[in-house]
């Protein structure tokens, strides 16, 4: 996802409420007053092709209750990061009362000073024990909880429903059947990428080191520590490149590709399974009416069976330490949950933050929305929650590592090592 994510379902921060809180309980049409006030909020673009009636309806909805004007602010996510950062380096004056932030960078966020703990916030709120576990877990630190997760994404297997059916093909369970599924399509289908090796694409390298029981870094005793390299990792690493460089799955120009280079591919009709976003069905059919019908989902299989993990990623609604906390809880609370929170998951096929709303799309029982809700719930992960982890995604470790494999300069091995070198090295600055 990009950096949620989720991404990138693909990356958050915090809110919360302070002894010089912004308003007066019993305020206008609300628990907290924010009659006079003004609360500034920053939204990532890209998630909701067009996110302003969504937000002219909430600011409507939250005037209405507290008496308070909202302006939304949208950011880019390419720049977010190092405004975010500037911001919190300037004082309160400079940040936003809310703010939408992805999960990857709470760590980061948190370090800083920045975010409030909110955790007995979320507790008196009720709300805590309905949260997606992976979810919150995403936004947690150190036992203190940094946000509400507001919507999140995650990976799984797509693949051309009419394609299949066409070959007698079922959906793969096992890393044997995802390899000779593909290797049926490959000869079937020749003009068609069978599975794409998307060299530039970390979330999709990832699922193959979890699911060979390896991590990309291990916590040992309060230190962080590269686990790229262990005999698991490395297992799941090989069969992943082993795909493009043994069986010829994936043409060599998919060695630079990211994720948005796949989906143009496949909104073209030339991929015939793919690992993807719970986000991009419905983007690839409103890009390409012709899919309408041809594509379904399932999770990423396990190396045996089962599911391999994949990254739980998405965004929290949160806020900065300013004036105006009390209110830009009852806002982030507003947003998060109920009315706005199913609406914004409609919208945006994101999945929402709470179960109890996850539950309500699970029964929908949609066949290209339940396999990405199974493997969100049953084996979604997140990455090392370290603010160390954000600069080795910025520096790429390990998409290099995986390209400098597919490009024969170095063994797994030799390409893990150097990774983990790296890896270690940001770890201990």
């Amino acid at each position: 996802m990009r950096k949620h994510v989720i991404g990138a379902l693909v990356v958050t921060m915090a809110l919360g409420l302070s002894a010089c809180g912004s308003g007066d309980s019993g305020g206008d049409g609300g628990e907290t007053s924010g009659k006079g006030k003004t609360l500034t909020v920053w939204i990532m673009e890209g998630t909701n092709p067009d996110p302003k009636p969504f937000f002219n309806e909430v600011a409507a909805a939250f005037k209405k209750k507290t008496g308070a004007t909202v302006k939304v602010e949208y950011q880019q996510w390419a720049t977010a990061q190092k405004k975010f950062t500037t911001a919190i380096e300037g004082g309160p004056s400079q940040v936003p009362d809310v703010a939408e932030v992805g999960t990857t960078w709470i760590p980061q966020f948190a370090e800083t000073g920045g975010l409030v703990d909110v955790t007995d916030k979320v507790k008196e709120s009720g709300l805590g024990d309905d949260l997606v576990e992976g979810l919150a877990d995403a936004g947690t630190l150190d036992g203190k909880q940094y946000g509400m997760p507001w919507y999140a994404g995650v990976r799984g297997l797509l693949y051309r429903k009419d394609i299949f059916e066409k070959h007698n093909l079922k959906a793969p369970t096992t890393w044997k059947e995802l390899r000779d599924t593909a290797l049926v399509l490959k000869e079937k289908e020749p003009e068609m990428i069978s599975f794409p090796v998307a060299g530039g694409a970390e979330m999709f390298a990832t699922p193959f080191v979890w699911g060979a029981g390896g991590e990309l870094a291990v916590d040992e005793g309060g230190k962080w520590k590269s686990g790229i390299n262990s005999p698991e990792s490395v297992k799941g690493i090989t069969y992943y490149t082993d795909l493009a460089k043994k069986d010829k799955l994936s043409p060599a120009k998919v060695t630079t590709w990211t994720e948005k280079e796949v989906a143009t591919d496949f909104q073209k009709g030339k991929i015939a399974m793919s690992l993807s976003g719970n986000w991009t069905p419905k983007a690839f059919v409103q890009a390409a009416p012709d899919l309408e019908g041809k594509l379904a989902a399932a999770p990423i299989p396990g190396e045996t069976g089962g599911m391999s993990k994949s990254f739980l990623g998405g965004s929290y609604l949160s806020t900065f330490k300013g004036e105006n906390q009390d209110l830009a809880w009852e806002y982030v609370k507003l947003v998060t949950t109920g009315e706005f929170a199913t609406k914004w998951a409609e919208q945006t096929n994101y999945f929402p933050g709470q179960n109890s709303l996850l539950k309500e799309v699970q029964a929908k029982a949609d066949p290209l929305v339940a396999p990405f809700a199974k493997q969100m719930t049953e084996a979604g992960a997140t990455v090392p929650k370290t603010p160390a982890y954000g600069q080795i995604q910025a520096t790429q470790v390990v998409t290099k590592m995986i390209q400098s494999i597919l490009t024969d300069k170095q063994t797994v091995q030799e390409a893990a090592d150097q990774a983990a070198k790296e890896m270690d090295k940001i770890f201990a600055s």
